[in-house]
C-alpha cells in the first residue's frame, strides 16, 4: 500500500484554469491532504479543483497574500504545511528518505529549492535562477506568513526556537516568471500597485524599495529600478544593517544591462568584499572586465567561479554561472586574445555541460568558418 505523506498541501489560487491542473496532479496521491485558499476565481479554477480535493475555501482578497496562507493554515490538519502556487510543479526526488526527514522530531522546517524559469517556452533547466526556501515546516507550531507582498515565513515558532535543514528530496519548478505568463497575467504591474501602497504605510521599510526595484527590472524600467535598488541599500544601511545579497545582485544586473560598465565597475569589488562567495557576483565581476577589454583578469574571475561552491544555498543564483556560462566567456576573451585553440576548448566545455548553449556552439561554427582552427 503506498504511503501518504503527513503533508498538508495549501495554495492560493484565483483564475488559474491554465495551469493549476498541473500543479495538482504533480501532487495528486502524494499528501495528506490539499487546502485551497480561493480569492476570487471566475474561471473554472475552482471546478479544476474539486477534481482533487473538497477542502477548498473562498477568502475576500485584501491584497495581502500573508493574510492569504495564513488562513490557509488556519485549516491545514496535517502534521507538516508545504506551500506551493499554481504555476508550480512538485518533484519529490526520493520519497522514502523524505518520510524519514519528516519523522526528525528535531527539525521544524525544511528549505527547499526553487527552479524559477524565465524567457520563452519551452523552459530550460539551465534559463533559470535557483534559490532555497522555507516552504515545508511543521504545522502546530505558530509558524505565521508576514509582508502584504513577496511574503516570507517566520523563521521562529511560538517558543522563538527554529531548527531548519536542507533537503533535496524535493524541488519545486516554478514557472510563472516565463514571459508568455507575466504578460498575460500582468504580475509586475498587479504587484508594484500593492508594493506603492505598503510603502506609504511602512515608508522605512527598504525591502520594499527592493521589490519595486525588482519589478521595474522585470517591465524593463532598469532607471526606476536602479534608483529604487539604491534606495534600498541606503536604507538598511541606516537600519544599521547589512543590505542583503540580493540587492547588489541587482545593482549590477541594471548596470550591466544599460551597458554601463564604467561604473559598475567602480563598486562590484565592495560588493563581493561583502559577499565573496556569491558566485553570481564575481561572474558579473567577469562579464566587467571582459566589456573594459580587460581580458586576462577576466580569465582569472572566470576561473575562479568555476572553482567556488556549487552549492549557494544562501543566495539566488542564475543557473549555470558556476559552470558552462563562465567556460562560454572564457572562450570569448581567448578568442579576443586571438588564442584560438584555447577558445575553442572553453566553448567545448560549455557545451559539454550545456549540449544545447546556441551560443557556444556558433562560437566554435564561426572559429571553423574562419579556419582559426586548422
Amino acid at each position: 500500500m503506498k504511503k501518504i505523506l503527513p503533508i498538508s498541501l495549501c495554495m492560493i489560487v484565483r483564475n488559474e484554469e491554465k495551469c493549476i491542473f498541473n500543479c495538482l496532479e504533480s501532487v495528486k496521491g502524494l499528501v495528506n491532504e490539499i487546502i485551497i485558499i480561493d480569492t476570487g476565481s471566475t474561471d473554472k479554477s475552482k471546478e479544476i479543483c474539486k477534481n482533487y480535493t473538497n477542502k477548498i475555501f473562498d477568502f475576500a482578497w485584501n491584497e495581502n497574500f500573508s493574510d492569504a496562507r495564513n488562513f490557509g493554515i488556519d485549516k491545514a490538519t496535517s502534521d507538516w504545511i508545504l506551500w506551493i502556487d499554481s504555476d508550480e510543479i512538485l518533484d519529490i526526488k526520493n520519497l522514502e528518505l523524505l518520510f524519514a526527514e519528516l519523522e526528525n522530531k528535531e527539525k521544524d522546517i525544511y528549505l527547499i529549492q526553487i527552479i524559477n524559469y524565465y524567457g520563452d517556452f519551452p523552459p530550460d533547466k539551465y534559463r533559470a535562477n535557483l534559490f532555497w526556501t522555507n516552504r515545508l515546516f511543521r504545522n502546530y507550531k505558530g509558524f505565521k506568513f508576514n509582508g502584504a507582498i513577496h511574503e516570507q515565513l517566520s523563521p521562529t515558532n511560538v517558543e522563538g526556537i527554529c531548527m531548519e535543514e536542507f533537503t533535496d528530496n524535493i524541488e519545486i519548478h516554478h514557472y510563472g516568471y516565463m514571459n508568455n505568463i507575466i504578460k498575460e497575467k500582468k504580475k509586475s504591474e498587479r504587484n508594484l500597485s500593492i508594493l506603492e501602497k505598503q510603502k506609504i504605510i511602512y515608508n522605512n521599510n527598504p525591502w520594499i524599495d527592493f521589490y519595486i526595484a525588482s519589478e521595474y527590472c522585470q517591465l524593463g524600467k532598469y532607471y526606476e529600478a536602479f534608483e529604487q535598488v539604491n534606495l534600498s541599500i541606503v536604507g538598511f544601511i541606516k537600519k544599521e544593517q547589512l543590505p542583503p545579497s540580493l540587492l547588489y545582485r541587482l545593482k549590477y544586473h541594471i548596470l550591466i544591462t544599460l551597458e554601463n560598465y564604467d561604473g559598475a565597475r567602480l563598486g562590484i569589488e565592495k560588493a563581493i568584499e561583502l559577499y565573496p562567495k556569491y558566485v553570481d557576483l564575481h561572474f558579473y565581476k567577469g562579464i566587467i572586465l571582459f566589456k573594459n577589454e580587460i581580458y586576462e583578469e577576466a580569465i582569472s574571475t572566470f576561473n575562479n567561479c568555476l572553482n567556488l561552491d556549487e552549492f549557494q544555498s544562501q543566495y539566488l543564483s542564475l543557473a549555470g554561472v558556476e559552470s558552462y556560462r563562465s567556460w562560454y566567456l572564457i572562450g570569448c576573451c581567448y578568442e579576443k586574445l586571438s588564442r584560438y585553440e584555447k577558445a575553442a576548448n572553453a566553448y567545448n566545455n560549455a557545451l559539454y555541460i550545456n549540449p544545447n548553449y546556441i551560443d557556444g556552439k556558433i562560437k566554435l561554427q564561426n572559429l571553423a568558418k574562419t579556419n582559426f582552427l586548422l
